[in-house]
């Protein structure tokens, strides 16, 4: 009787201790998105908001094909700011784990890769357009070189400024988390993967990789998440040419369509949600949680 109360009371104790931290996720987390969702449903002119029960929100958002080409259009931007930051980021985190020898330098040289965090996004995105300009530093430079006759037109305000400025404000948050997962990794297991005549790329591609995995899935749900949530810098790098689903629930709150960009944020939301568990069911994160 007295062990069954003790373990009632142990459970109870494990339930209280639980209690500050579900009342956190659900005011700041759970409560913001249920009301999105509600208002998604309510109807709205340029008065004001109405409550209500519509799908008018969810049917004008999917039926219409500007929806979905903006959807595939930061889909596209996301890929390949994915795909970039992966390359990038491995390859930085792999330089930093094992050809870095002392930890000090190691964590002096992550330390560099922070420094431009400490400035605004919007200061470091706006920083590439006197670089790369009719007149800026890149056009100015290949044609007193000789190289080009005239300036790039290209180079700003399209989408490869765009994924430009998406990849340098994103790349650390691939880095990091893979950083972090190669230097748990057993340097035996590299030993005795030399000593059985394995050369280095086998040993990057049957060891390292793999082992890898956990951090490279945190780094692409990072990537991904803020890729998707990103406006400014489509707005602004793109010069107004393109488009994003946040750029477009943006827009929308502009115009006091409330209930249009809830609709959007909830698609979004599942989209992104979708993409996240895709990600998870390819690899395991527990090991690094």
């Amino acid at each position: 009787m007295i062990a069954r109360i003790g373990k009632i009371a142990s459970r109870v104790a494990s339930y209280l201790q639980a209690v500050p931290l579900a009342l956190i996720l659900g005011f700041f987390f759970l409560l913001p998105i249920l009301m999105i969702a509600v208002v998604s449903f309510w109807d709205y002119d340029f008065a004001g908001l109405y409550p209500d029960f519509l799908t008018m929100n969810y049917t004008d958002t999917l039926g219409s094909w500007v929806t979905w080409k903006t959807y595939l259009n930061t889909l596209k931007y996301t890929a390949m700011v994915w795909g970039l930051t992966l390359l990038i980021g491995f390859w930085v985190a792999y330089f930093l784990a094992f050809h870095i020898r002392t930890t000090t330098m190691q964590m002096v040289l992550f330390l560099v890769c922070t420094v431009p965090f400490l400035t605004s996004n919007i200061i470091r995105m706006i920083s590439w357009i006197p670089v790369l300009g009719r007149n800026g530093l890149v056009n100015t430079t290949l044609i007193e070189m000789g190289i080009i006759p005239k300036p790039i037109e290209w180079l700003l305000y399209s989408d490869f400024a765009v994924v430009l400025a998406m990849v340098h404000l994103n790349t650390l948050f691939m880095v990091t988390p893979i950083f972090n997962t190669l230097m748990r990794i057993d340097r035996s297991l590299i030993e005795a993967a030399r000593d059985a005549g394995a050369n280095g790329w086998q040993i990057l591609w049957n060891v390292i990789i793999p082992l890898a995995k956990p951090g490279i899935a945190i780094g692409s749900i990072f990537v991904v998440t803020l890729v998707m949530a990103d406006f400014s810098t489509v707005q602004v790098m793109s010069g107004g040419q393109s488009a994003s689903v946040a750029l477009m629930m943006k827009n929308q709150m502009s115009l006091l369509q409330y209930p249009a960009a809830a609709a959007n944020a909830v698609v979004l939301l599942i989209v992104v949600l979708l993409m996240v568990a895709a990600i998870l069911r390819v690899v395991d994160i527990r090991k690094e949680l």
